[in-house]
């Protein structure tokens, strides 16, 4: 499967508010995220949405297999 590339402003956009869609990028990975009722208003906790969330989420209380529930829109550029 070929994912489009996308850039860091490209995925800014993404933040459910100056477009509906809410994705984040984790390890050069963009996930969609709109659907999850945890990132509701583009927010999940102290994170915020439309960003790369890499180097936050080495603090997270779960592991990176939370991003096996999300669809995978991308990679980042």
């Amino acid at each position: 499967m070929d994912l489009p590339y996308f850039t860091l402003q490209q995925l800014a956009l993404r933040n459910g508010q100056d477009k509906p869609e809410i994705w984040i990028a984790y390890k050069g990975k963009i996930y969609d995220v709109t659907d999850s009722r945890l990132w509701r208003g583009g927010k999940h906790y102290e994170h915020w949405s439309g960003q790369d969330l890499t180097l936050e989420l080495a603090d997270a209380p779960h592991t990176k297999t939370v991003f096996e529930r999300f669809v995978l829109v991308g990679l980042l550029k």
